[in-house]
């Protein structure tokens, strides 16, 4: 499909703006470095000394170039082992932010009658308080085990799987999809890492948020300068 610049920072791929922000009935977000403005589990890893070690296999991660998203996160997460729970709210705290525009893409869709849902590689921790803090409506990532205040290197099975991998996240959609009566093409999906790739092949649009240029090139929007209330330039309202 032919790229076109719509706006300065602003690609657009396979369709004609502006769509009806009201045609759709979900909306879907990566966490890290898409809602929010940190790579959490790199910046747990500082904690003990250990960011560039971890960072270095999450950028490889997000860039595609390490395909098994379960064995990168197993790997990272090893390697918190001993770091202290309190140092997740120190994260949180200090370093968190939302990143430009998410408030108000967020307060956008749900006005629209929008239900939206944030799927993350990243962890329960960080993804619930997000959750509550821009009134999200569902939420599924990744639970850290802990024991004696401190993190033990490993991650708890959930109910619904072990790991929020780029399969889990398309999954997650379609299921939140169906329990909603929403066809998938209904669906936006939001992100900038190669996990995500599985749930925006899936929707009816696709958004890549200053993204890795494999996301890029395979996204129907590219946010590639500005925040992310971006999208509602191309968003009948």
């Amino acid at each position: 499909m032919t790229a076109s610049t719509f706006a300065p920072g602003l690609v657009v791929r396979g369709f004609t703006p502006p769509l009806a922000l009201a045609d759709f009935k979900l909306i879907a977000f990566d966490m890290d470095s898409t809602l929010i403005n940190i790579e959490c589990i790199d910046e747990i890893a500082d904690a003990v000394g250990k960011k560039a070690e971890v960072a270095a296999i999450t950028e490889a991660t997000m860039r595609g170039e390490i395909r098994d998203f379960k064995e990168s996160l197993t790997r990272r997460v090893a390697l918190l082992q001993g770091v202290p729970v309190a140092a997740l709210q120190q994260v949180y705290d200090e370093r968190l932010q939302l990143n430009p525009g998410a408030a108000e893409l967020v307060a956008a869709c749900k006005a629209a009658g929008l239900k939206v849902l944030l799927v993350s590689g990243g962890f329960t921790f960080f993804a619930n308080r997000v959750r509550d803090r821009l009134g999200i409506d569902f939420a599924r990532s990744n639970l850290l085990d802990e024991a004696d205040g401190l993190l033990t290197g490993r991650v708890v099975p959930q109910a619904w799987g072990d790991i929020c991998d780029g399969a889990e996240k398309r999954r997650t959609l379609l299921e939140v999809a169906s329990l909603l009566g929403a066809a998938p093409q209904q669906c936006i999906a939001v992100g900038d890492g190669a996990n995500d790739l599985p749930m925006m092949g899936e929707a009816g649009l696709s958004v890549a948020y200053h993204a890795k240029p494999k996301v890029r090139e395979q996204a129907m929007v590219s946010i590639e300068a500005g925040g992310l209330d971006r999208l509602l330039e191309l968003l009948r309202r």
